[in-house]
């Protein structure tokens, strides 16, 4: 959840630092730091806040060091304070350290270090991680010749450590040296022309190179400006891959756009196309993976699938839900992945598992996956970002290729992902019993979507003109049926995100099995009216609403006719195949949503207690 990035080379650290960091605010953060070696001493600077206020901070001081660590801390352990910021110094002033994560047994090394003479500033888990350090790197005798004892130091303390961790460490006596270590929270190594970085995500550093090497779990790396070796925790030497990303810097910025969030919503389209470029088969009947290391024989023989994920992806996993069961008749179960592992569920000898994250990195999705094939269970994964800790621990999976997505609210890869699952039920429907006509009827569908997302954004205007209206209230409720009700928790999961009202999202027909109890004319009501059967039963719901003064928002098919006066704004979206609807329905909840939070005055890329990637438990 927080940012690190950490540089050793010719450049003067901290402007390429504080870049680093402004690239990793949409991770969400409450304060930053940054710490420089320099004329034989750390120069810190911490601050509260933005990294604009570190930045001033940083203006009024003299850091010219070439080497050097920062930070933007998500709250844990501690308030929000200038003295919590991260990095931290040891007490004995010899080794500063940046980290995500959490140290589950803080409190017992605390008490031992205290006994040793320690002594600390802060309320956090992360300086009882530092002074461990320093213990050690007081304590480890000098290695024979080719090893490191900064590297040993680390390794030692680590040991001890219980939890979670991603940690850039520097060493006083070490000058142009850093070691980095993961346990559970992403790290990326950045090579460069004289020059190392280590960053949390990739955006930190793609300005200065794109040849990278992701650390997986239990590895550390030793870093200087021109070389970089990497071993694990029972001191094996580990032989790196080297990786290129494929996107440049210019890819995460924001044109024309008033906000990433905004930027995205309109990269929709384009993020379709990538998501299905060279995955239908070439009779246009059916979809195709690469990636996915099961057979189509193996896939025959599935009798249950599970779909595990967090928040807006777990929307994504009901949807491809409902889908598989209606096109490829096979059971789905979803669940959230945070539950998932500490539930003794009893499971189908026969399951494949599916789990969906943006990042890759979603800590309780990740531990989700390791439960299931601790169990012996197959699991394959959709995610955004190659390289993932859960891409690469996956049997196989599908990337989504929507490209960087920066705002917190997540918007293009959920669309990515709506379409991904849309493309598993055609594929395992076509193995099953769906025909040869049907299949091609539903690739058809999938192709248009992008053309659908176009003419359904055309609407902006006319959903900001509502947003206007409605931004005043502070309750919402949003209404499906059947593969909209997924749509309706996203609507107002996206609404609570950035707009900071209360909202809620429902089944229409529950509606009256109790939250009619919050409608009132403060409370209004989005329904998603789509032609069908059930068009007349979500018009019954919707007259519920109206006799209890609820004002309604309909989100309607073209040509579908509802009663004068029930809807006090009518959102029109293209009637559409049955797989593409959700995709195309959830155009308006985002840009709803994007409107509301604009006219609230809300930080809408920066929502306040959110972060991007949720690496800690």
């Amino acid at each position: 959840m927080c940012g690190i990035v950490g540089y050793v080379g010719k450049q003067k650290a901290a402007p390429l630092i504080l870049e680093g960091l402004k690239r990793l605010e949409y991770r969400g953060y409450d304060s930053a730091g940054v710490a420089i070696q320099q004329g034989g001493r750390f120069h810190v600077a911490k601050k509260t806040g933005r990294v604009a206020n570190l930045e001033q901070e940083v203006a009024q001081q003299s850091f010219h060091g070439t080497f050097g660590i920062g930070h933007t801390r998500w709250a844990t352990h501690g308030g929000v304070t200038d003295a919590n910021a991260h990095p931290h110094l040891s007490s004995d002033g010899v080794i500063a350290l940046i980290h995500n994560g959490v140290i589950e047994n803080y409190a017992k090394l605390k008490r031992f270090l205290l006994e040793k003479g320690y002594s600390f500033r802060s309320e956090t888990d992360t300086e009882v991680l530092c002074n461990l350090i320093a213990y050690h790197y007081a304590k480890e005798p000098i290695p024979p010749s080719g090893e490191s004892r900064f590297v040993e130091a680390v390794r030692k303390a680590l040991r001890h450590a219980e939890g979670t961790y991603g940690i850039v460490v520097m060493a006083l006596d070490t000058p142009g040296e850093l070691v980095t270590a993961r346990k559970g929270s992403p790290l990326i190594l950045g090579l460069g022309d004289g020059e190392s970085l280590v960053a949390s995500d990739v955006a930190a550093i793609v300005s200065r190179t794109q040849t990278v090497v992701y650390l997986k779990d239990g590895e550390i790396a030793h870093l200087t400006p021109s070389t970089f070796a990497i071993t694990t925790q029972a001191s094996d030497t580990v032989e790196p891959v080297i990786d290129k990303v494929t996107w440049s810097i210019s890819d995460a910025e924001l044109g024309q756009h008033a906000h990433f969030m905004e930027k995205e919503i309109f990269e929709q389209p384009v993020a379709l196309e990538n998501a299905m470029r060279g995955r239908f088969s070439e009779d246009g009947s059916t979809a195709q993976f690469g990636g996915l290391n099961i057979s189509a024989a193996e896939f025959r023989t599935i009798e249950r699938f599970m779909f595990c994920s967090c928040g807006t992806a777990l929307h994504a996993c009901m949807v491809t839900e409902h889908l598989i069961e209606r096109f490829a008749r096979v059971p789905v179960e979803c669940d959230y992945a945070s539950e998932f592992r500490y539930r003794n569920s009893p499971l189908h000898r026969n399951c494949l598992f599916f789990v969906m994250s943006q990042s890759g990195e979603t800590i309780d999705t990740l531990a989700a996956m390791r439960e299931a094939k601790r169990k012996g269970y197959r699991v394959l994964a959709v995610s955004n970002v190659v390289g993932s800790t859960i891409a690469r621990e996956a049997d196989g999976g599908i990337y989504q290729h929507a490209g960087p997505e920066v705002g917190v609210a997540s918007t293009k890869a959920f669309t990515s992902q709506l379409l991904i699952g849309a493309m598993l039920a055609l594929y395992i429907g076509r193995m099953r019993d769906m025909s040869f006509s049907d299949g091609a009827q539903y690739v058809a569908a999938l192709k248009g979507a992008p053309d659908l997302v176009r003419r359904t954004l055309q609407q902006a205007p006319r959903v900001h003109e509502i947003a206007r209206r409605f931004a005043r209230y502070t309750d919402m409720l949003f209404l499906g049926r059947l593969s909209l009700y997924p749509i309706a928790l996203e609507g107002a999961l996206k609404l609570k995100e950035i707009s900071y009202l209360h909202a809620e999202g429902y089944p229409a027909a529950e509606m009256k099995h109790g939250p009619i109890a919050l409608v009132s004319e403060r409370c209004p009501s989005v329904f998603f009216a789509i032609k069908g059967e059930m068009f007349n039963k979500v018009v019954s719901s919707m007259q519920e609403i109206k006799a209890r003064q609820g004002p309604i928002i309909a989100i309607a098919t073209e040509g579908a006719e509802l009663p004068d006066g029930l809807a006090d704004e009518v959102i029109p979206i293209p009637e559409c195949h049955e797989a593409v609807l959700p995709i195309v329905a959830t155009i308006p909840v985002q840009l709803l949503a994007y409107y509301m939070a604009v006219e609230r005055g809300c930080d809408v890329d920066k929502p306040r207690n959110l972060a991007k990637s949720v690496t800690v438990e």
